[in-house]
């Protein structure tokens, strides 16, 4: 009886395992169709050159857990990011995590949002802003192509 249980079980986790790897693997492919991701990812001091060079126009949010401030921005970011998905690619940096990164460009207040097209920072927001402040840079950057 015990052995028909486990069975039982087994096949349900192998079940519930290839629904979730399919699940994933339709994200995966939907994300390099169209190049979006509806999310910040976590940059650091050794993934951020690389992801950097990997897209056209990024906004990277340096910010610290402690900053009062970068947790009132930190919404703004999240909803930019779905709204923008597939236009703009959002990216956060832990300045007290990766200070590498934070020293190279000098940032000195958090939260400090840098905006980078092609590779390059081509702008900077420094403080908690408006949403539509930040918009208004990226319509601008956009508009470049």
């Amino acid at each position: 009886m015990l052995n028909n249980t486990e069975d039982q079980v087994d096949k349900e986790i192998q079940e519930i395992n290839r629904r979730k790897t399919e699940e994933l693997l339709k994200a995966h492919q939907q994300r390099q169709r169209t190049g979006s991701i509806a999310r910040p990812i976590a940059f650091t001091d050794s993934n951020f050159s690389r992801e950097i060079q990997g897209h056209e126009l990024i906004v990277v949010d340096f910010w610290a857990p402690w900053c009062g401030p970068c947790r009132m921005l930190a919404p703004i970011i999240e909803e930019l990011a779905r709204d923008y998905s597939g236009k703009v690619f959002f990216g956060k940096l832990n300045v007290d995590e990766n200070p590498l990164v934070s020293n190279k460009f000098q940032v000195k207040s958090i939260p400090t949002l840098l905006i980078f097209k092609d590779g390059k920072a081509v702008d900077e927001i420094i403080g908690a802003v408006p949403r539509s402040h930040i918009e208004s840079k990226l319509k601008l950057y956009m508009a470049q192509h």
